[in-house]
């Protein structure tokens, strides 16, 4: 075992702190990674917080990963030492099943091994990024496109691949009309990409504080959820909505908005259970879908697609000391966009 310096949360209540947690040792397929920059993702604040289950305290979040390789196992061929690399949101899985033979660990029907707060191999509990080091196997780490810089890349690991596999999936691009709810840390990633594939996208955001931002990013329209005419307005509109936000909206307004065949596909994941008016569905043959992160291969993908296409992530650079103000915004709203932790300033 080794020990990395680490930002930990020591209950669902108290404040995140420094600490020292242990690495396994590099074994024959593992890849030691020195972490550059973790990004916070909504889900860390959820986690720690106790709003999604039990929490294993004291934890170490963090899925948004970026690093250089510092030393690999003697049978790994995928990576090498110096290597550019990154970690998202899983960090095994049973590798058996159906789902995960397609390529589709993330629906391990064993459950896959998350980052953090799940059982390593060794019956571990798994500590995630905001840490110096960490030791993954080498199926489960990313190349990192030169292209992108460590600390805008980090943040493409989970908001980036969430986007992106919902937009992939519903065939998002030329000819459909996309709507992204919300334009926080997952939406303003999911307006770049959804563009970038070719698709005429709208922002459906709380107010227009974000317009020029959205616009900016490539929407074609940007609208006002809170103003009730945006519903009657954009009525039977859209082939495909991507819901981003962690809280609850009204289901039956938002399927509304939906053409025939369309589909509202939500990544954000509020506490709260969302209920789904079932006759919304029934006009225009509607779809309500769910959709987590992607497969390892389609992260790569993803990360290829951004960096041909110059995709990254507006993010704001924090140091350790300033985490837990960073949890206050991001509940307040008040970044633009992802919040990534400089992880030298934990050395």
């Amino acid at each position: 075992m080794s020990t990395a310096n680490a930002i930990a949360a020591p209950s669902a209540t108290d404040p995140l702190v420094r600490t020292t947690i242990e690495r396994r040792d590099v074994g024959p397929r593992d890849v030691l990674i020195e972490i550059r920059y973790a990004g916070i993702c909504h889900s860390d604040i959820h986690t720690v917080r106790g709003e999604w289950g039990e929490v294993p305290y004291p934890l170490t979040v963090g899925h948004e990963i970026a690093g250089q390789v510092t030393e690999v196992g003697a049978e790994v061929t995928k990576h090498a030492v110096g290597d550019r690399v990154g970690v998202g949101c899983m960090v095994n899985s049973c590798r058996e099943c159906e789902n995960c033979k397609a390529g589709q660990e993330q629906y391990c029907l064993r459950g896959n091994t998350q980052t953090y707060a799940g059982i390593d191999r060794d019956g571990s509990v798994t500590q995630g990024g905001y840490s110096t080091h960490v030791v993954v196997d080498e199926d489960f780490v990313l190349r990192l496109p030169e292209s992108i810089p460590y600390e805008k890349v980090a943040p493409l690991l989970c908001a980036g691949i969430t986007t992106y596999s919902p937009l992939s999936h519903w065939n998002a691009g030329p000819g459909r009309k996309v709507a992204v709810v919300g334009m926080g840390g997952l939406g303003h990633v999911a307006v770049k990409i959804a563009v970038a594939m070719g698709a005429e996208v709208t922002v459906l955001s709380q107010t227009l504080s974000k317009k020029d931002d959205g616009l900016a990013f490539g929407a074609r329209e940007y609208h006002a959820t809170k103003d009730a005419a945006t519903f009657e307005a954009l009525k039977n509109s859209f082939d495909l909505i991507i819901n981003t936000v962690s809280a609850p909206i009204d289901m039956a307004a938002y399927l509304g908005l939906l053409r025939l065949d369309g589909t509202l596909v939500s990544v954000g994941a509020p506490p709260q259970p969302l209920p789904v008016p079932v006759f919304a569905l029934f006009g225009n043959r509607r779809s309500f879908a769910g959709s987590s992160i992607g497969g390892i291969a389609e992260t790569q993908e993803m990360l290829d697609f951004c960096a041909e296409r110059g995709i990254a992530p507006e993010v704001e650079v924090i140091d350790a000391g300033a985490v837990n103000e960073a949890y206050e915004r991001v509940l307040k709203s008040d970044v633009r966009y992802r919040f990534v932790i400089d992880i030298n300033s934990l050395r």
